[in-house]
């Protein structure tokens, strides 16, 4: 039987997460690793300063004490599995928001794909995206769980479409299923970023910052063929993502500066 392993960055008790489950129950072995708290933004970060421990939650179900999501993967792959018996795909998510463009660097649902692929295990990220922002509303889940045993059956009968140190970034769009226009291949887009810290002031009079969110606003593409695009106009957005952060078009122009 094929073996998944599931994690995801907004905590063990996540609808985004239960609906992942139960999208791909009965393609393989599930297990699941999901961090004990919120651990949106995160990155790709691991937990270096303190220990970390599994808590049961269920069977073949444990949470990690403050962990981030690349906690979950790296300390799974040691602790519940060994060479011989690697998952066959790791799937994160569904988180509760998009991360398209730039914010894949800052998403710890996508960092838990990246630490998979790191250590060599194919690995898809899930995001659904909300209209205005997700702020605490039921989220339907219907396409994203449809969309998400369709791939991972896809995977799980034939093999995984990209190399190593690479990873598949899904992000669905805010419609229902009958209003989905489908797949779309896309390349990550160029988001505009604003500055949305809010300053207060604690009982004690103590100043504190809040960061905030930032809409959904972006450069546009000659070709229509980046993320961004792709949900605005109803598809899911499928991006291949290379972990090789090189600028390959820069090193010979930084080759000939260097020597001048």
């Amino acid at each position: 039987m094929k073996k998944i392993l599931i994690t995801n960055d907004d905590g063990y008790d996540a609808e985004g997460l239960k609906a992942l489950i139960s999208a791909v129950r009965g393609l393989g072995h599930i297990t699941v690793v999901a961090p004990s708290t919120q651990k949106s933004a995160c990155g790709h970060s691991l937990t270096l300063s303190k220990p970390l421990r599994f808590i049961s939650v269920d069977d073949d179900f444990f949470k990690v004490d403050e962990g981030t999501p690349s906690d979950c993967v790296y300390l799974s792959l040691y602790a519940l599995f060994d060479e011989k018996s690697r998952p066959d795909l790791v799937i994160s998510g569904i988180n509760e928001g998009s991360n398209m463009g730039e914010d894949i660097t800052y998403s710890g649902t996508a960092s838990a794909a990246m630490e998979a692929v790191l250590q060599g295990v194919p690995a898809i990220s899930f995001s659904q995206v909300c209209q205005n922002g997700c702020g605490g509303k039921v989220i339907d889940f219907d396409l994203a769980k449809e969309v998400a045993r369709d791939l991972v059956k896809k995977v799980l009968d034939g093999e995984f479409p990209l190399g190593e140190r690479k990873f598949l970034n899904v992000n669905i769009p805010p419609v229902s299923k009958q209003k989905s226009k489908g797949y779309k291949i896309t390349k990550a887009g160029h988001r505009l970023y604003g500055n949305d810290a809010q300053v207060n002031r604690n009982p004690r009079g103590v100043e504190y910052f809040w960061l905030g969110t930032h809409k959904l606003e972006w450069v546009g593409s000659d070709d229509k063929s980046c993320d961004l695009e792709a949900i605005n106009e109803g598809f899911v957005s499928i991006t291949p993502i290379q972990l090789d952060m090189t600028s390959h078009d820069d090193i010979e122009n930084l080759k000939r500066w260097i020597a001048n």
